[in-house]
C-alpha cells in the first residue's frame, strides 16, 4: 500500500510540473522538460514549413492553434553533411536535413523571477550552408546567469539564398527577395516579440547574437528595415560583410575561384541532367519554375552540393528588400539604414587556423604512431613558419573587415555604444597526435565552448580534453565571457571581469583604433589598442621572409576577398610587390584539397 501512495504521489509531481511548464504559444502547445535546473522547450516552429509552393517565398505566420508541438528527429535544415558544421552527428548520409526546419528552442531558469528576465537570441554559424541549433547547449549560461536563450534554425543554402528570373520575376511583393534564410531569422524574431514574455523574457530586451555567418547575420539585421524594432542589442562574434547584387547571385560577370557558383550554373546542371535537348536559355521562366519546383529537396539540393571547396557559397543580396540596395558594407556607414542599437564586434586572433589545420599543403598526418591509441593520426605542420605567416595575415585581415571596418561605420551612422574584443585564449595541449595549441590557437569558433561553459562541442573526450584542459585557465576566461555577454544583455555594457578589469568602448580615433578587450586567461586579459590597415599588412607582407612570392600573392587575394566584398582592385596597389591575380587564384584551386579524418 505504501507502495502504491508513493506511486500516486510520484505521478501527480510529475504531472503538476508538466503543467508548470505547459505554455500556449500562437504556434500551439509547448510542454517544456527541466534539464539540469533549466526549463526546455523544444522545436518550436516559429513560421510555416517552406515547402511545396512555399519553397523561396518569405516565411508565412503559423495558424493560431491548440495542438500540442512535438520534439522533431532530423529537424535541422538542407545541407551538405560535415563535421565542422555539426551535421555529421546526427546524419551519415553525405545530404541531410529537410525544407522543413524553422523551428526554434527557449531555455529558461527553472527558479521563479518576479521581473521578466533578458532574451538572448542565437544565431548559429556555418557559412550560412550547414550547421543547426541543437549543437548548442546554453544550460549553464542560462542557469548562472538568469537569462532566456532562444537558438533557431533557418533555411541554409540555396533554400536559404538563391537568385533566379525564374523565381523572383513571377513573384509579388517580399517574395521577390533572394534573402530567404535573413528572413527566416526576422520571423523568429517576431515570433519571439509576440511569445517570450509566457515564457518568462522581457520582449523590450532582446540581444541577437551570433558567430561566423551567425556574426554576419547579425550585421545584416542591423541594416534591415524588416528587423527594425525586434531587437535591443546585438553581438557578432567573427562576422563578416559579403554582399553582392541579384545580378551577380545569378550570374556574375567575371567568374573566379571566389565567385564562380551561381544559381545561373546550378539551374545548368539540373537542365542538362534532366536530358533536355535545348539550353537553359530557351525555357521560358515559367518553365524553369516548374522545373525547379518538381525537384525534391534531396534531388534539388544534390546539384548545388557538387561544387568545390574553392567555390563560392550563397551569399546576401543587397535586392532593396531585406537589404539596402547600397550593400551591407556600405549600409553600416549610413544613418538612414543602420538599427542603432548598443553592439559588440569581435574576432578571434588565430581565426583561419581551423582550416590550415585541415590544408594538404600546409598540413601532413602519419598514422603509423599515434593510430592505434585514437584512431587518429598524428597532425604534422609541414613549414611551422609560414602556418604561422598565412595565419597571421588572413586573422588580421578578418579583424580588419569584420571587426574595424564596421566599427567606423558604425561609429560613422552615430552608434556610440560600442565595444570590440580579440579572443586570444590558446591554452591547450600538446600530446603526441599533434601540438593543439600550434595548430589550433585562438582560432575560429574556439571561443564558444567557452561562453557556453560546455566542451562537448568539439566532440568530447579525448579531443576536449586536449582543446579545453581543466584548470583555472579554462574556468577563468569562460566565467568572464559568461559574464561579459549577459551582462550586455541585460545592462547594455560588458561590465567588469572577475577580476575589475573594465571593458570600456570603442572609440574612433585618427590614428589608431582602440579600446578593444583582449579575452583570454587571468595574467593576459586586457584592454588594448592597435591599428592596422590594408596597406600596413600590405607592406608587412611583402616584407615577411617566411613566405615565397607565390604564397604572398595568394595571400593578397585572401585578404582583399574573403569575409568581405571583392576589393582586390582597390587594395592590390597597397601590396609593393607585383602579383597576377589569375595565377593566384589557381593556386588556390590546385591547393584546395583538405584531409578528412574519420
Amino acid at each position: 500500500m505504501k507502495k502504491l501512495y508513493f506511486l500516486i504521489f510520484i505521478i501527480f509531481f510529475s504531472v503538476s510540473k508538466a503543467e508548470d511548464y505547459l505554455v500556449e504559444t500562437s504556434s500551439g502547445i509547448s510542454i517544456g522538460y527541466l534539464n539540469n535546473g533549466v526549463i526546455n522547450w523544444d522545436d518550436i516552429p516559429y513560421a510555416q514549413p517552406p515547402i511545396e509552393n512555399l519553397r523561396w517565398k518569405a516565411p508565412r505566420e503559423v495558424k493560431a492553434n491548440s495542438n500540442i508541438i512535438k520534439k522533431r528527429d532530423n529537424n535541422f535544415c538542407m545541407q551538405r553533411t560535415s563535421s565542422l558544421g555539426g551535421s555529421a552527428q546526427f546524419s551519415d548520409k553525405d545530404i541531410s536535413g529537410t525544407e522543413d526546419c524553422l523551428y526554434l528552442d527557449i531555455f529558461a531558469p527553472s527558479k521563479k523571477s518576479t521581473e521578466l528576465l533578458p532574451v538572448m537570441f542565437w544565431i548559429h554559424g556555418g557559412g550560412n550552408t550547414s550547421g543547426l541549433k541543437d549543437l548548442y547547449d546554453f544550460t549553464k549560461l542560462v542557469k548562472k546567469h538568469d537569462v532566456i536563450v532562444v537558438r533557431i534554425n533557418y533555411r541554409l543554402g540555396p533554400f536559404g539564398w538563391f537568385t533566379h528570373p525564374a523565381i523572383q520575376d513571377l513573384q509579388d511583393g517580399i517574395d521577390r527577395t533572394s534573402n530567404f534564410g535573413t528572413l527566416d531569422i526576422i520571423a523568429a524574431l517576431e515570433w519571439v516579440n509576440n511569445n517570450i514574455s509566457l515564457f518568462g523574457g522581457d520582449s523590450e530586451n532582446i540581444t541577437i547574437f551570433g558567430e561566423s555567418a551567425g556574426g554576419h547575420n547579425v550585421l545584416s539585421l542591423l541594416v534591415s528595415s524588416k528587423a527594425k524594432g525586434l531587437f535591443n542589442k546585438a553581438i557578432s562574434m567573427s562576422g563578416y560583410t559579403t554582399s553582392i547584387s541579384q545580378k551577380d547571385a545569378y550570374k556574375p560577370e567575371k567568374e573566379s575561384s571566389t565567385s564562380s557558383y551561381s544559381s545561373w550554373s546550378v539551374v545548368n546542371k539540373i537542365i542538362k541532367n534532366k536530358s533536355y535537348d535545348k539550353e537553359q536559355s530557351y525555357f521560358s521562366n515559367k518553365e524553369i519554375r516548374d522545373i525547379l519546383y518538381s525537384l525534391s529537396e534531396e534531388e534539388f539540393y544534390g546539384f548545388y552540393s557538387e561544387r568545390e571547396n574553392y567555390e563560392e557559397i550563397p551569399l546576401l543580396t543587397d535586392d532593396g528588400i531585406v537589404i539596402p540596395s547600397i550593400g551591407l558594407r556600405k549600409a553600416l556607414a549610413n544613418h538612414d539604414y543602420v538599427n542603432n542599437v548598443p553592439t559588440i564586434l569581435g574576432s578571434n586572433r588565430d581565426e583561419v587556423k581551423i582550416w590550415l589545420a585541415f590544408s594538404e599543403y600546409l598540413v601532413d598526418v602519419d598514422y603509423s604512431l599515434s593510430g592505434s591509441l585514437f584512431s587518429l593520426p598524428k597532425v604534422i605542420i609541414k613549414d611551422e613558419s609560414a602556418y604561422e605567416a598565412f595565419n597571421y595575415y588572413r586573422s588580421a585581415a578578418w579583424k580588419l573587415r569584420g571587426v574595424d571596418e564596421p566599427l567606423r561605420s558604425l561609429t560613422l551612422a552615430g552608434n556610440k555604444n560600442l565595444y570590440s574584443y580579440r579572443f586570444d585564449w590558446d591554452d591547450q595541449r600538446k600530446f603526441i597526435i599533434g601540438d593543439f595549441k600550434q595548430l589550433f590557437g585562438a582560432g575560429h569558433a574556439l571561443e564558444i565552448p567557452l561562453l557556453l561553459g560546455n566542451t562537448m562541442l568539439v566532440g568530447g573526450p579525448p579531443i576536449s580534453n586536449f582543446m579545453y584542459p581543466r584548470g583555472i585557465s579554462r574556468f577563468y576566461t569562460s566565467r568572464n565571457m559568461m559574464k561579459f555577454w549577459t551582462n550586455f544583455a541585460k545592462y547594455g555594457k560588458p561590465g567588469k571581469s572577475s577580476n575589475k578589469i573594465e571593458w570600456t568602448p570603442y572609440e574612433l580615433n585618427t590614428d589608431k583604433e582602440s579600446s578593444f578587450m583582449i579575452l583570454d586567461n587571468k595574467r593576459n586579459l586586457k584592454m588594448r589598442s592597435d591599428y592596422i590597415s590594408y596597406k600596413t599588412l600590405s607592406e608587412e607582407l611583402y616584407l615577411d621572409k617566411r613566405l615565397n612570392e607565390e604564397e604572398k600573392c595568394v595571400i593578397a587575394l585572401q585578404m582583399f576577398t574573403f569575409v568581405g566584398n571583392d576589393l582586390y582592385n582597390e587594395n592590390i596597389k597597397n601590396y609593393p610587390g607585383v602579383c597576377d591575380r589569375n595565377s593566384s587564384e589557381q593556386f588556390i584551386i590546385n591547393n584546395a584539397s583538405t584531409i578528412e579524418i574519420d
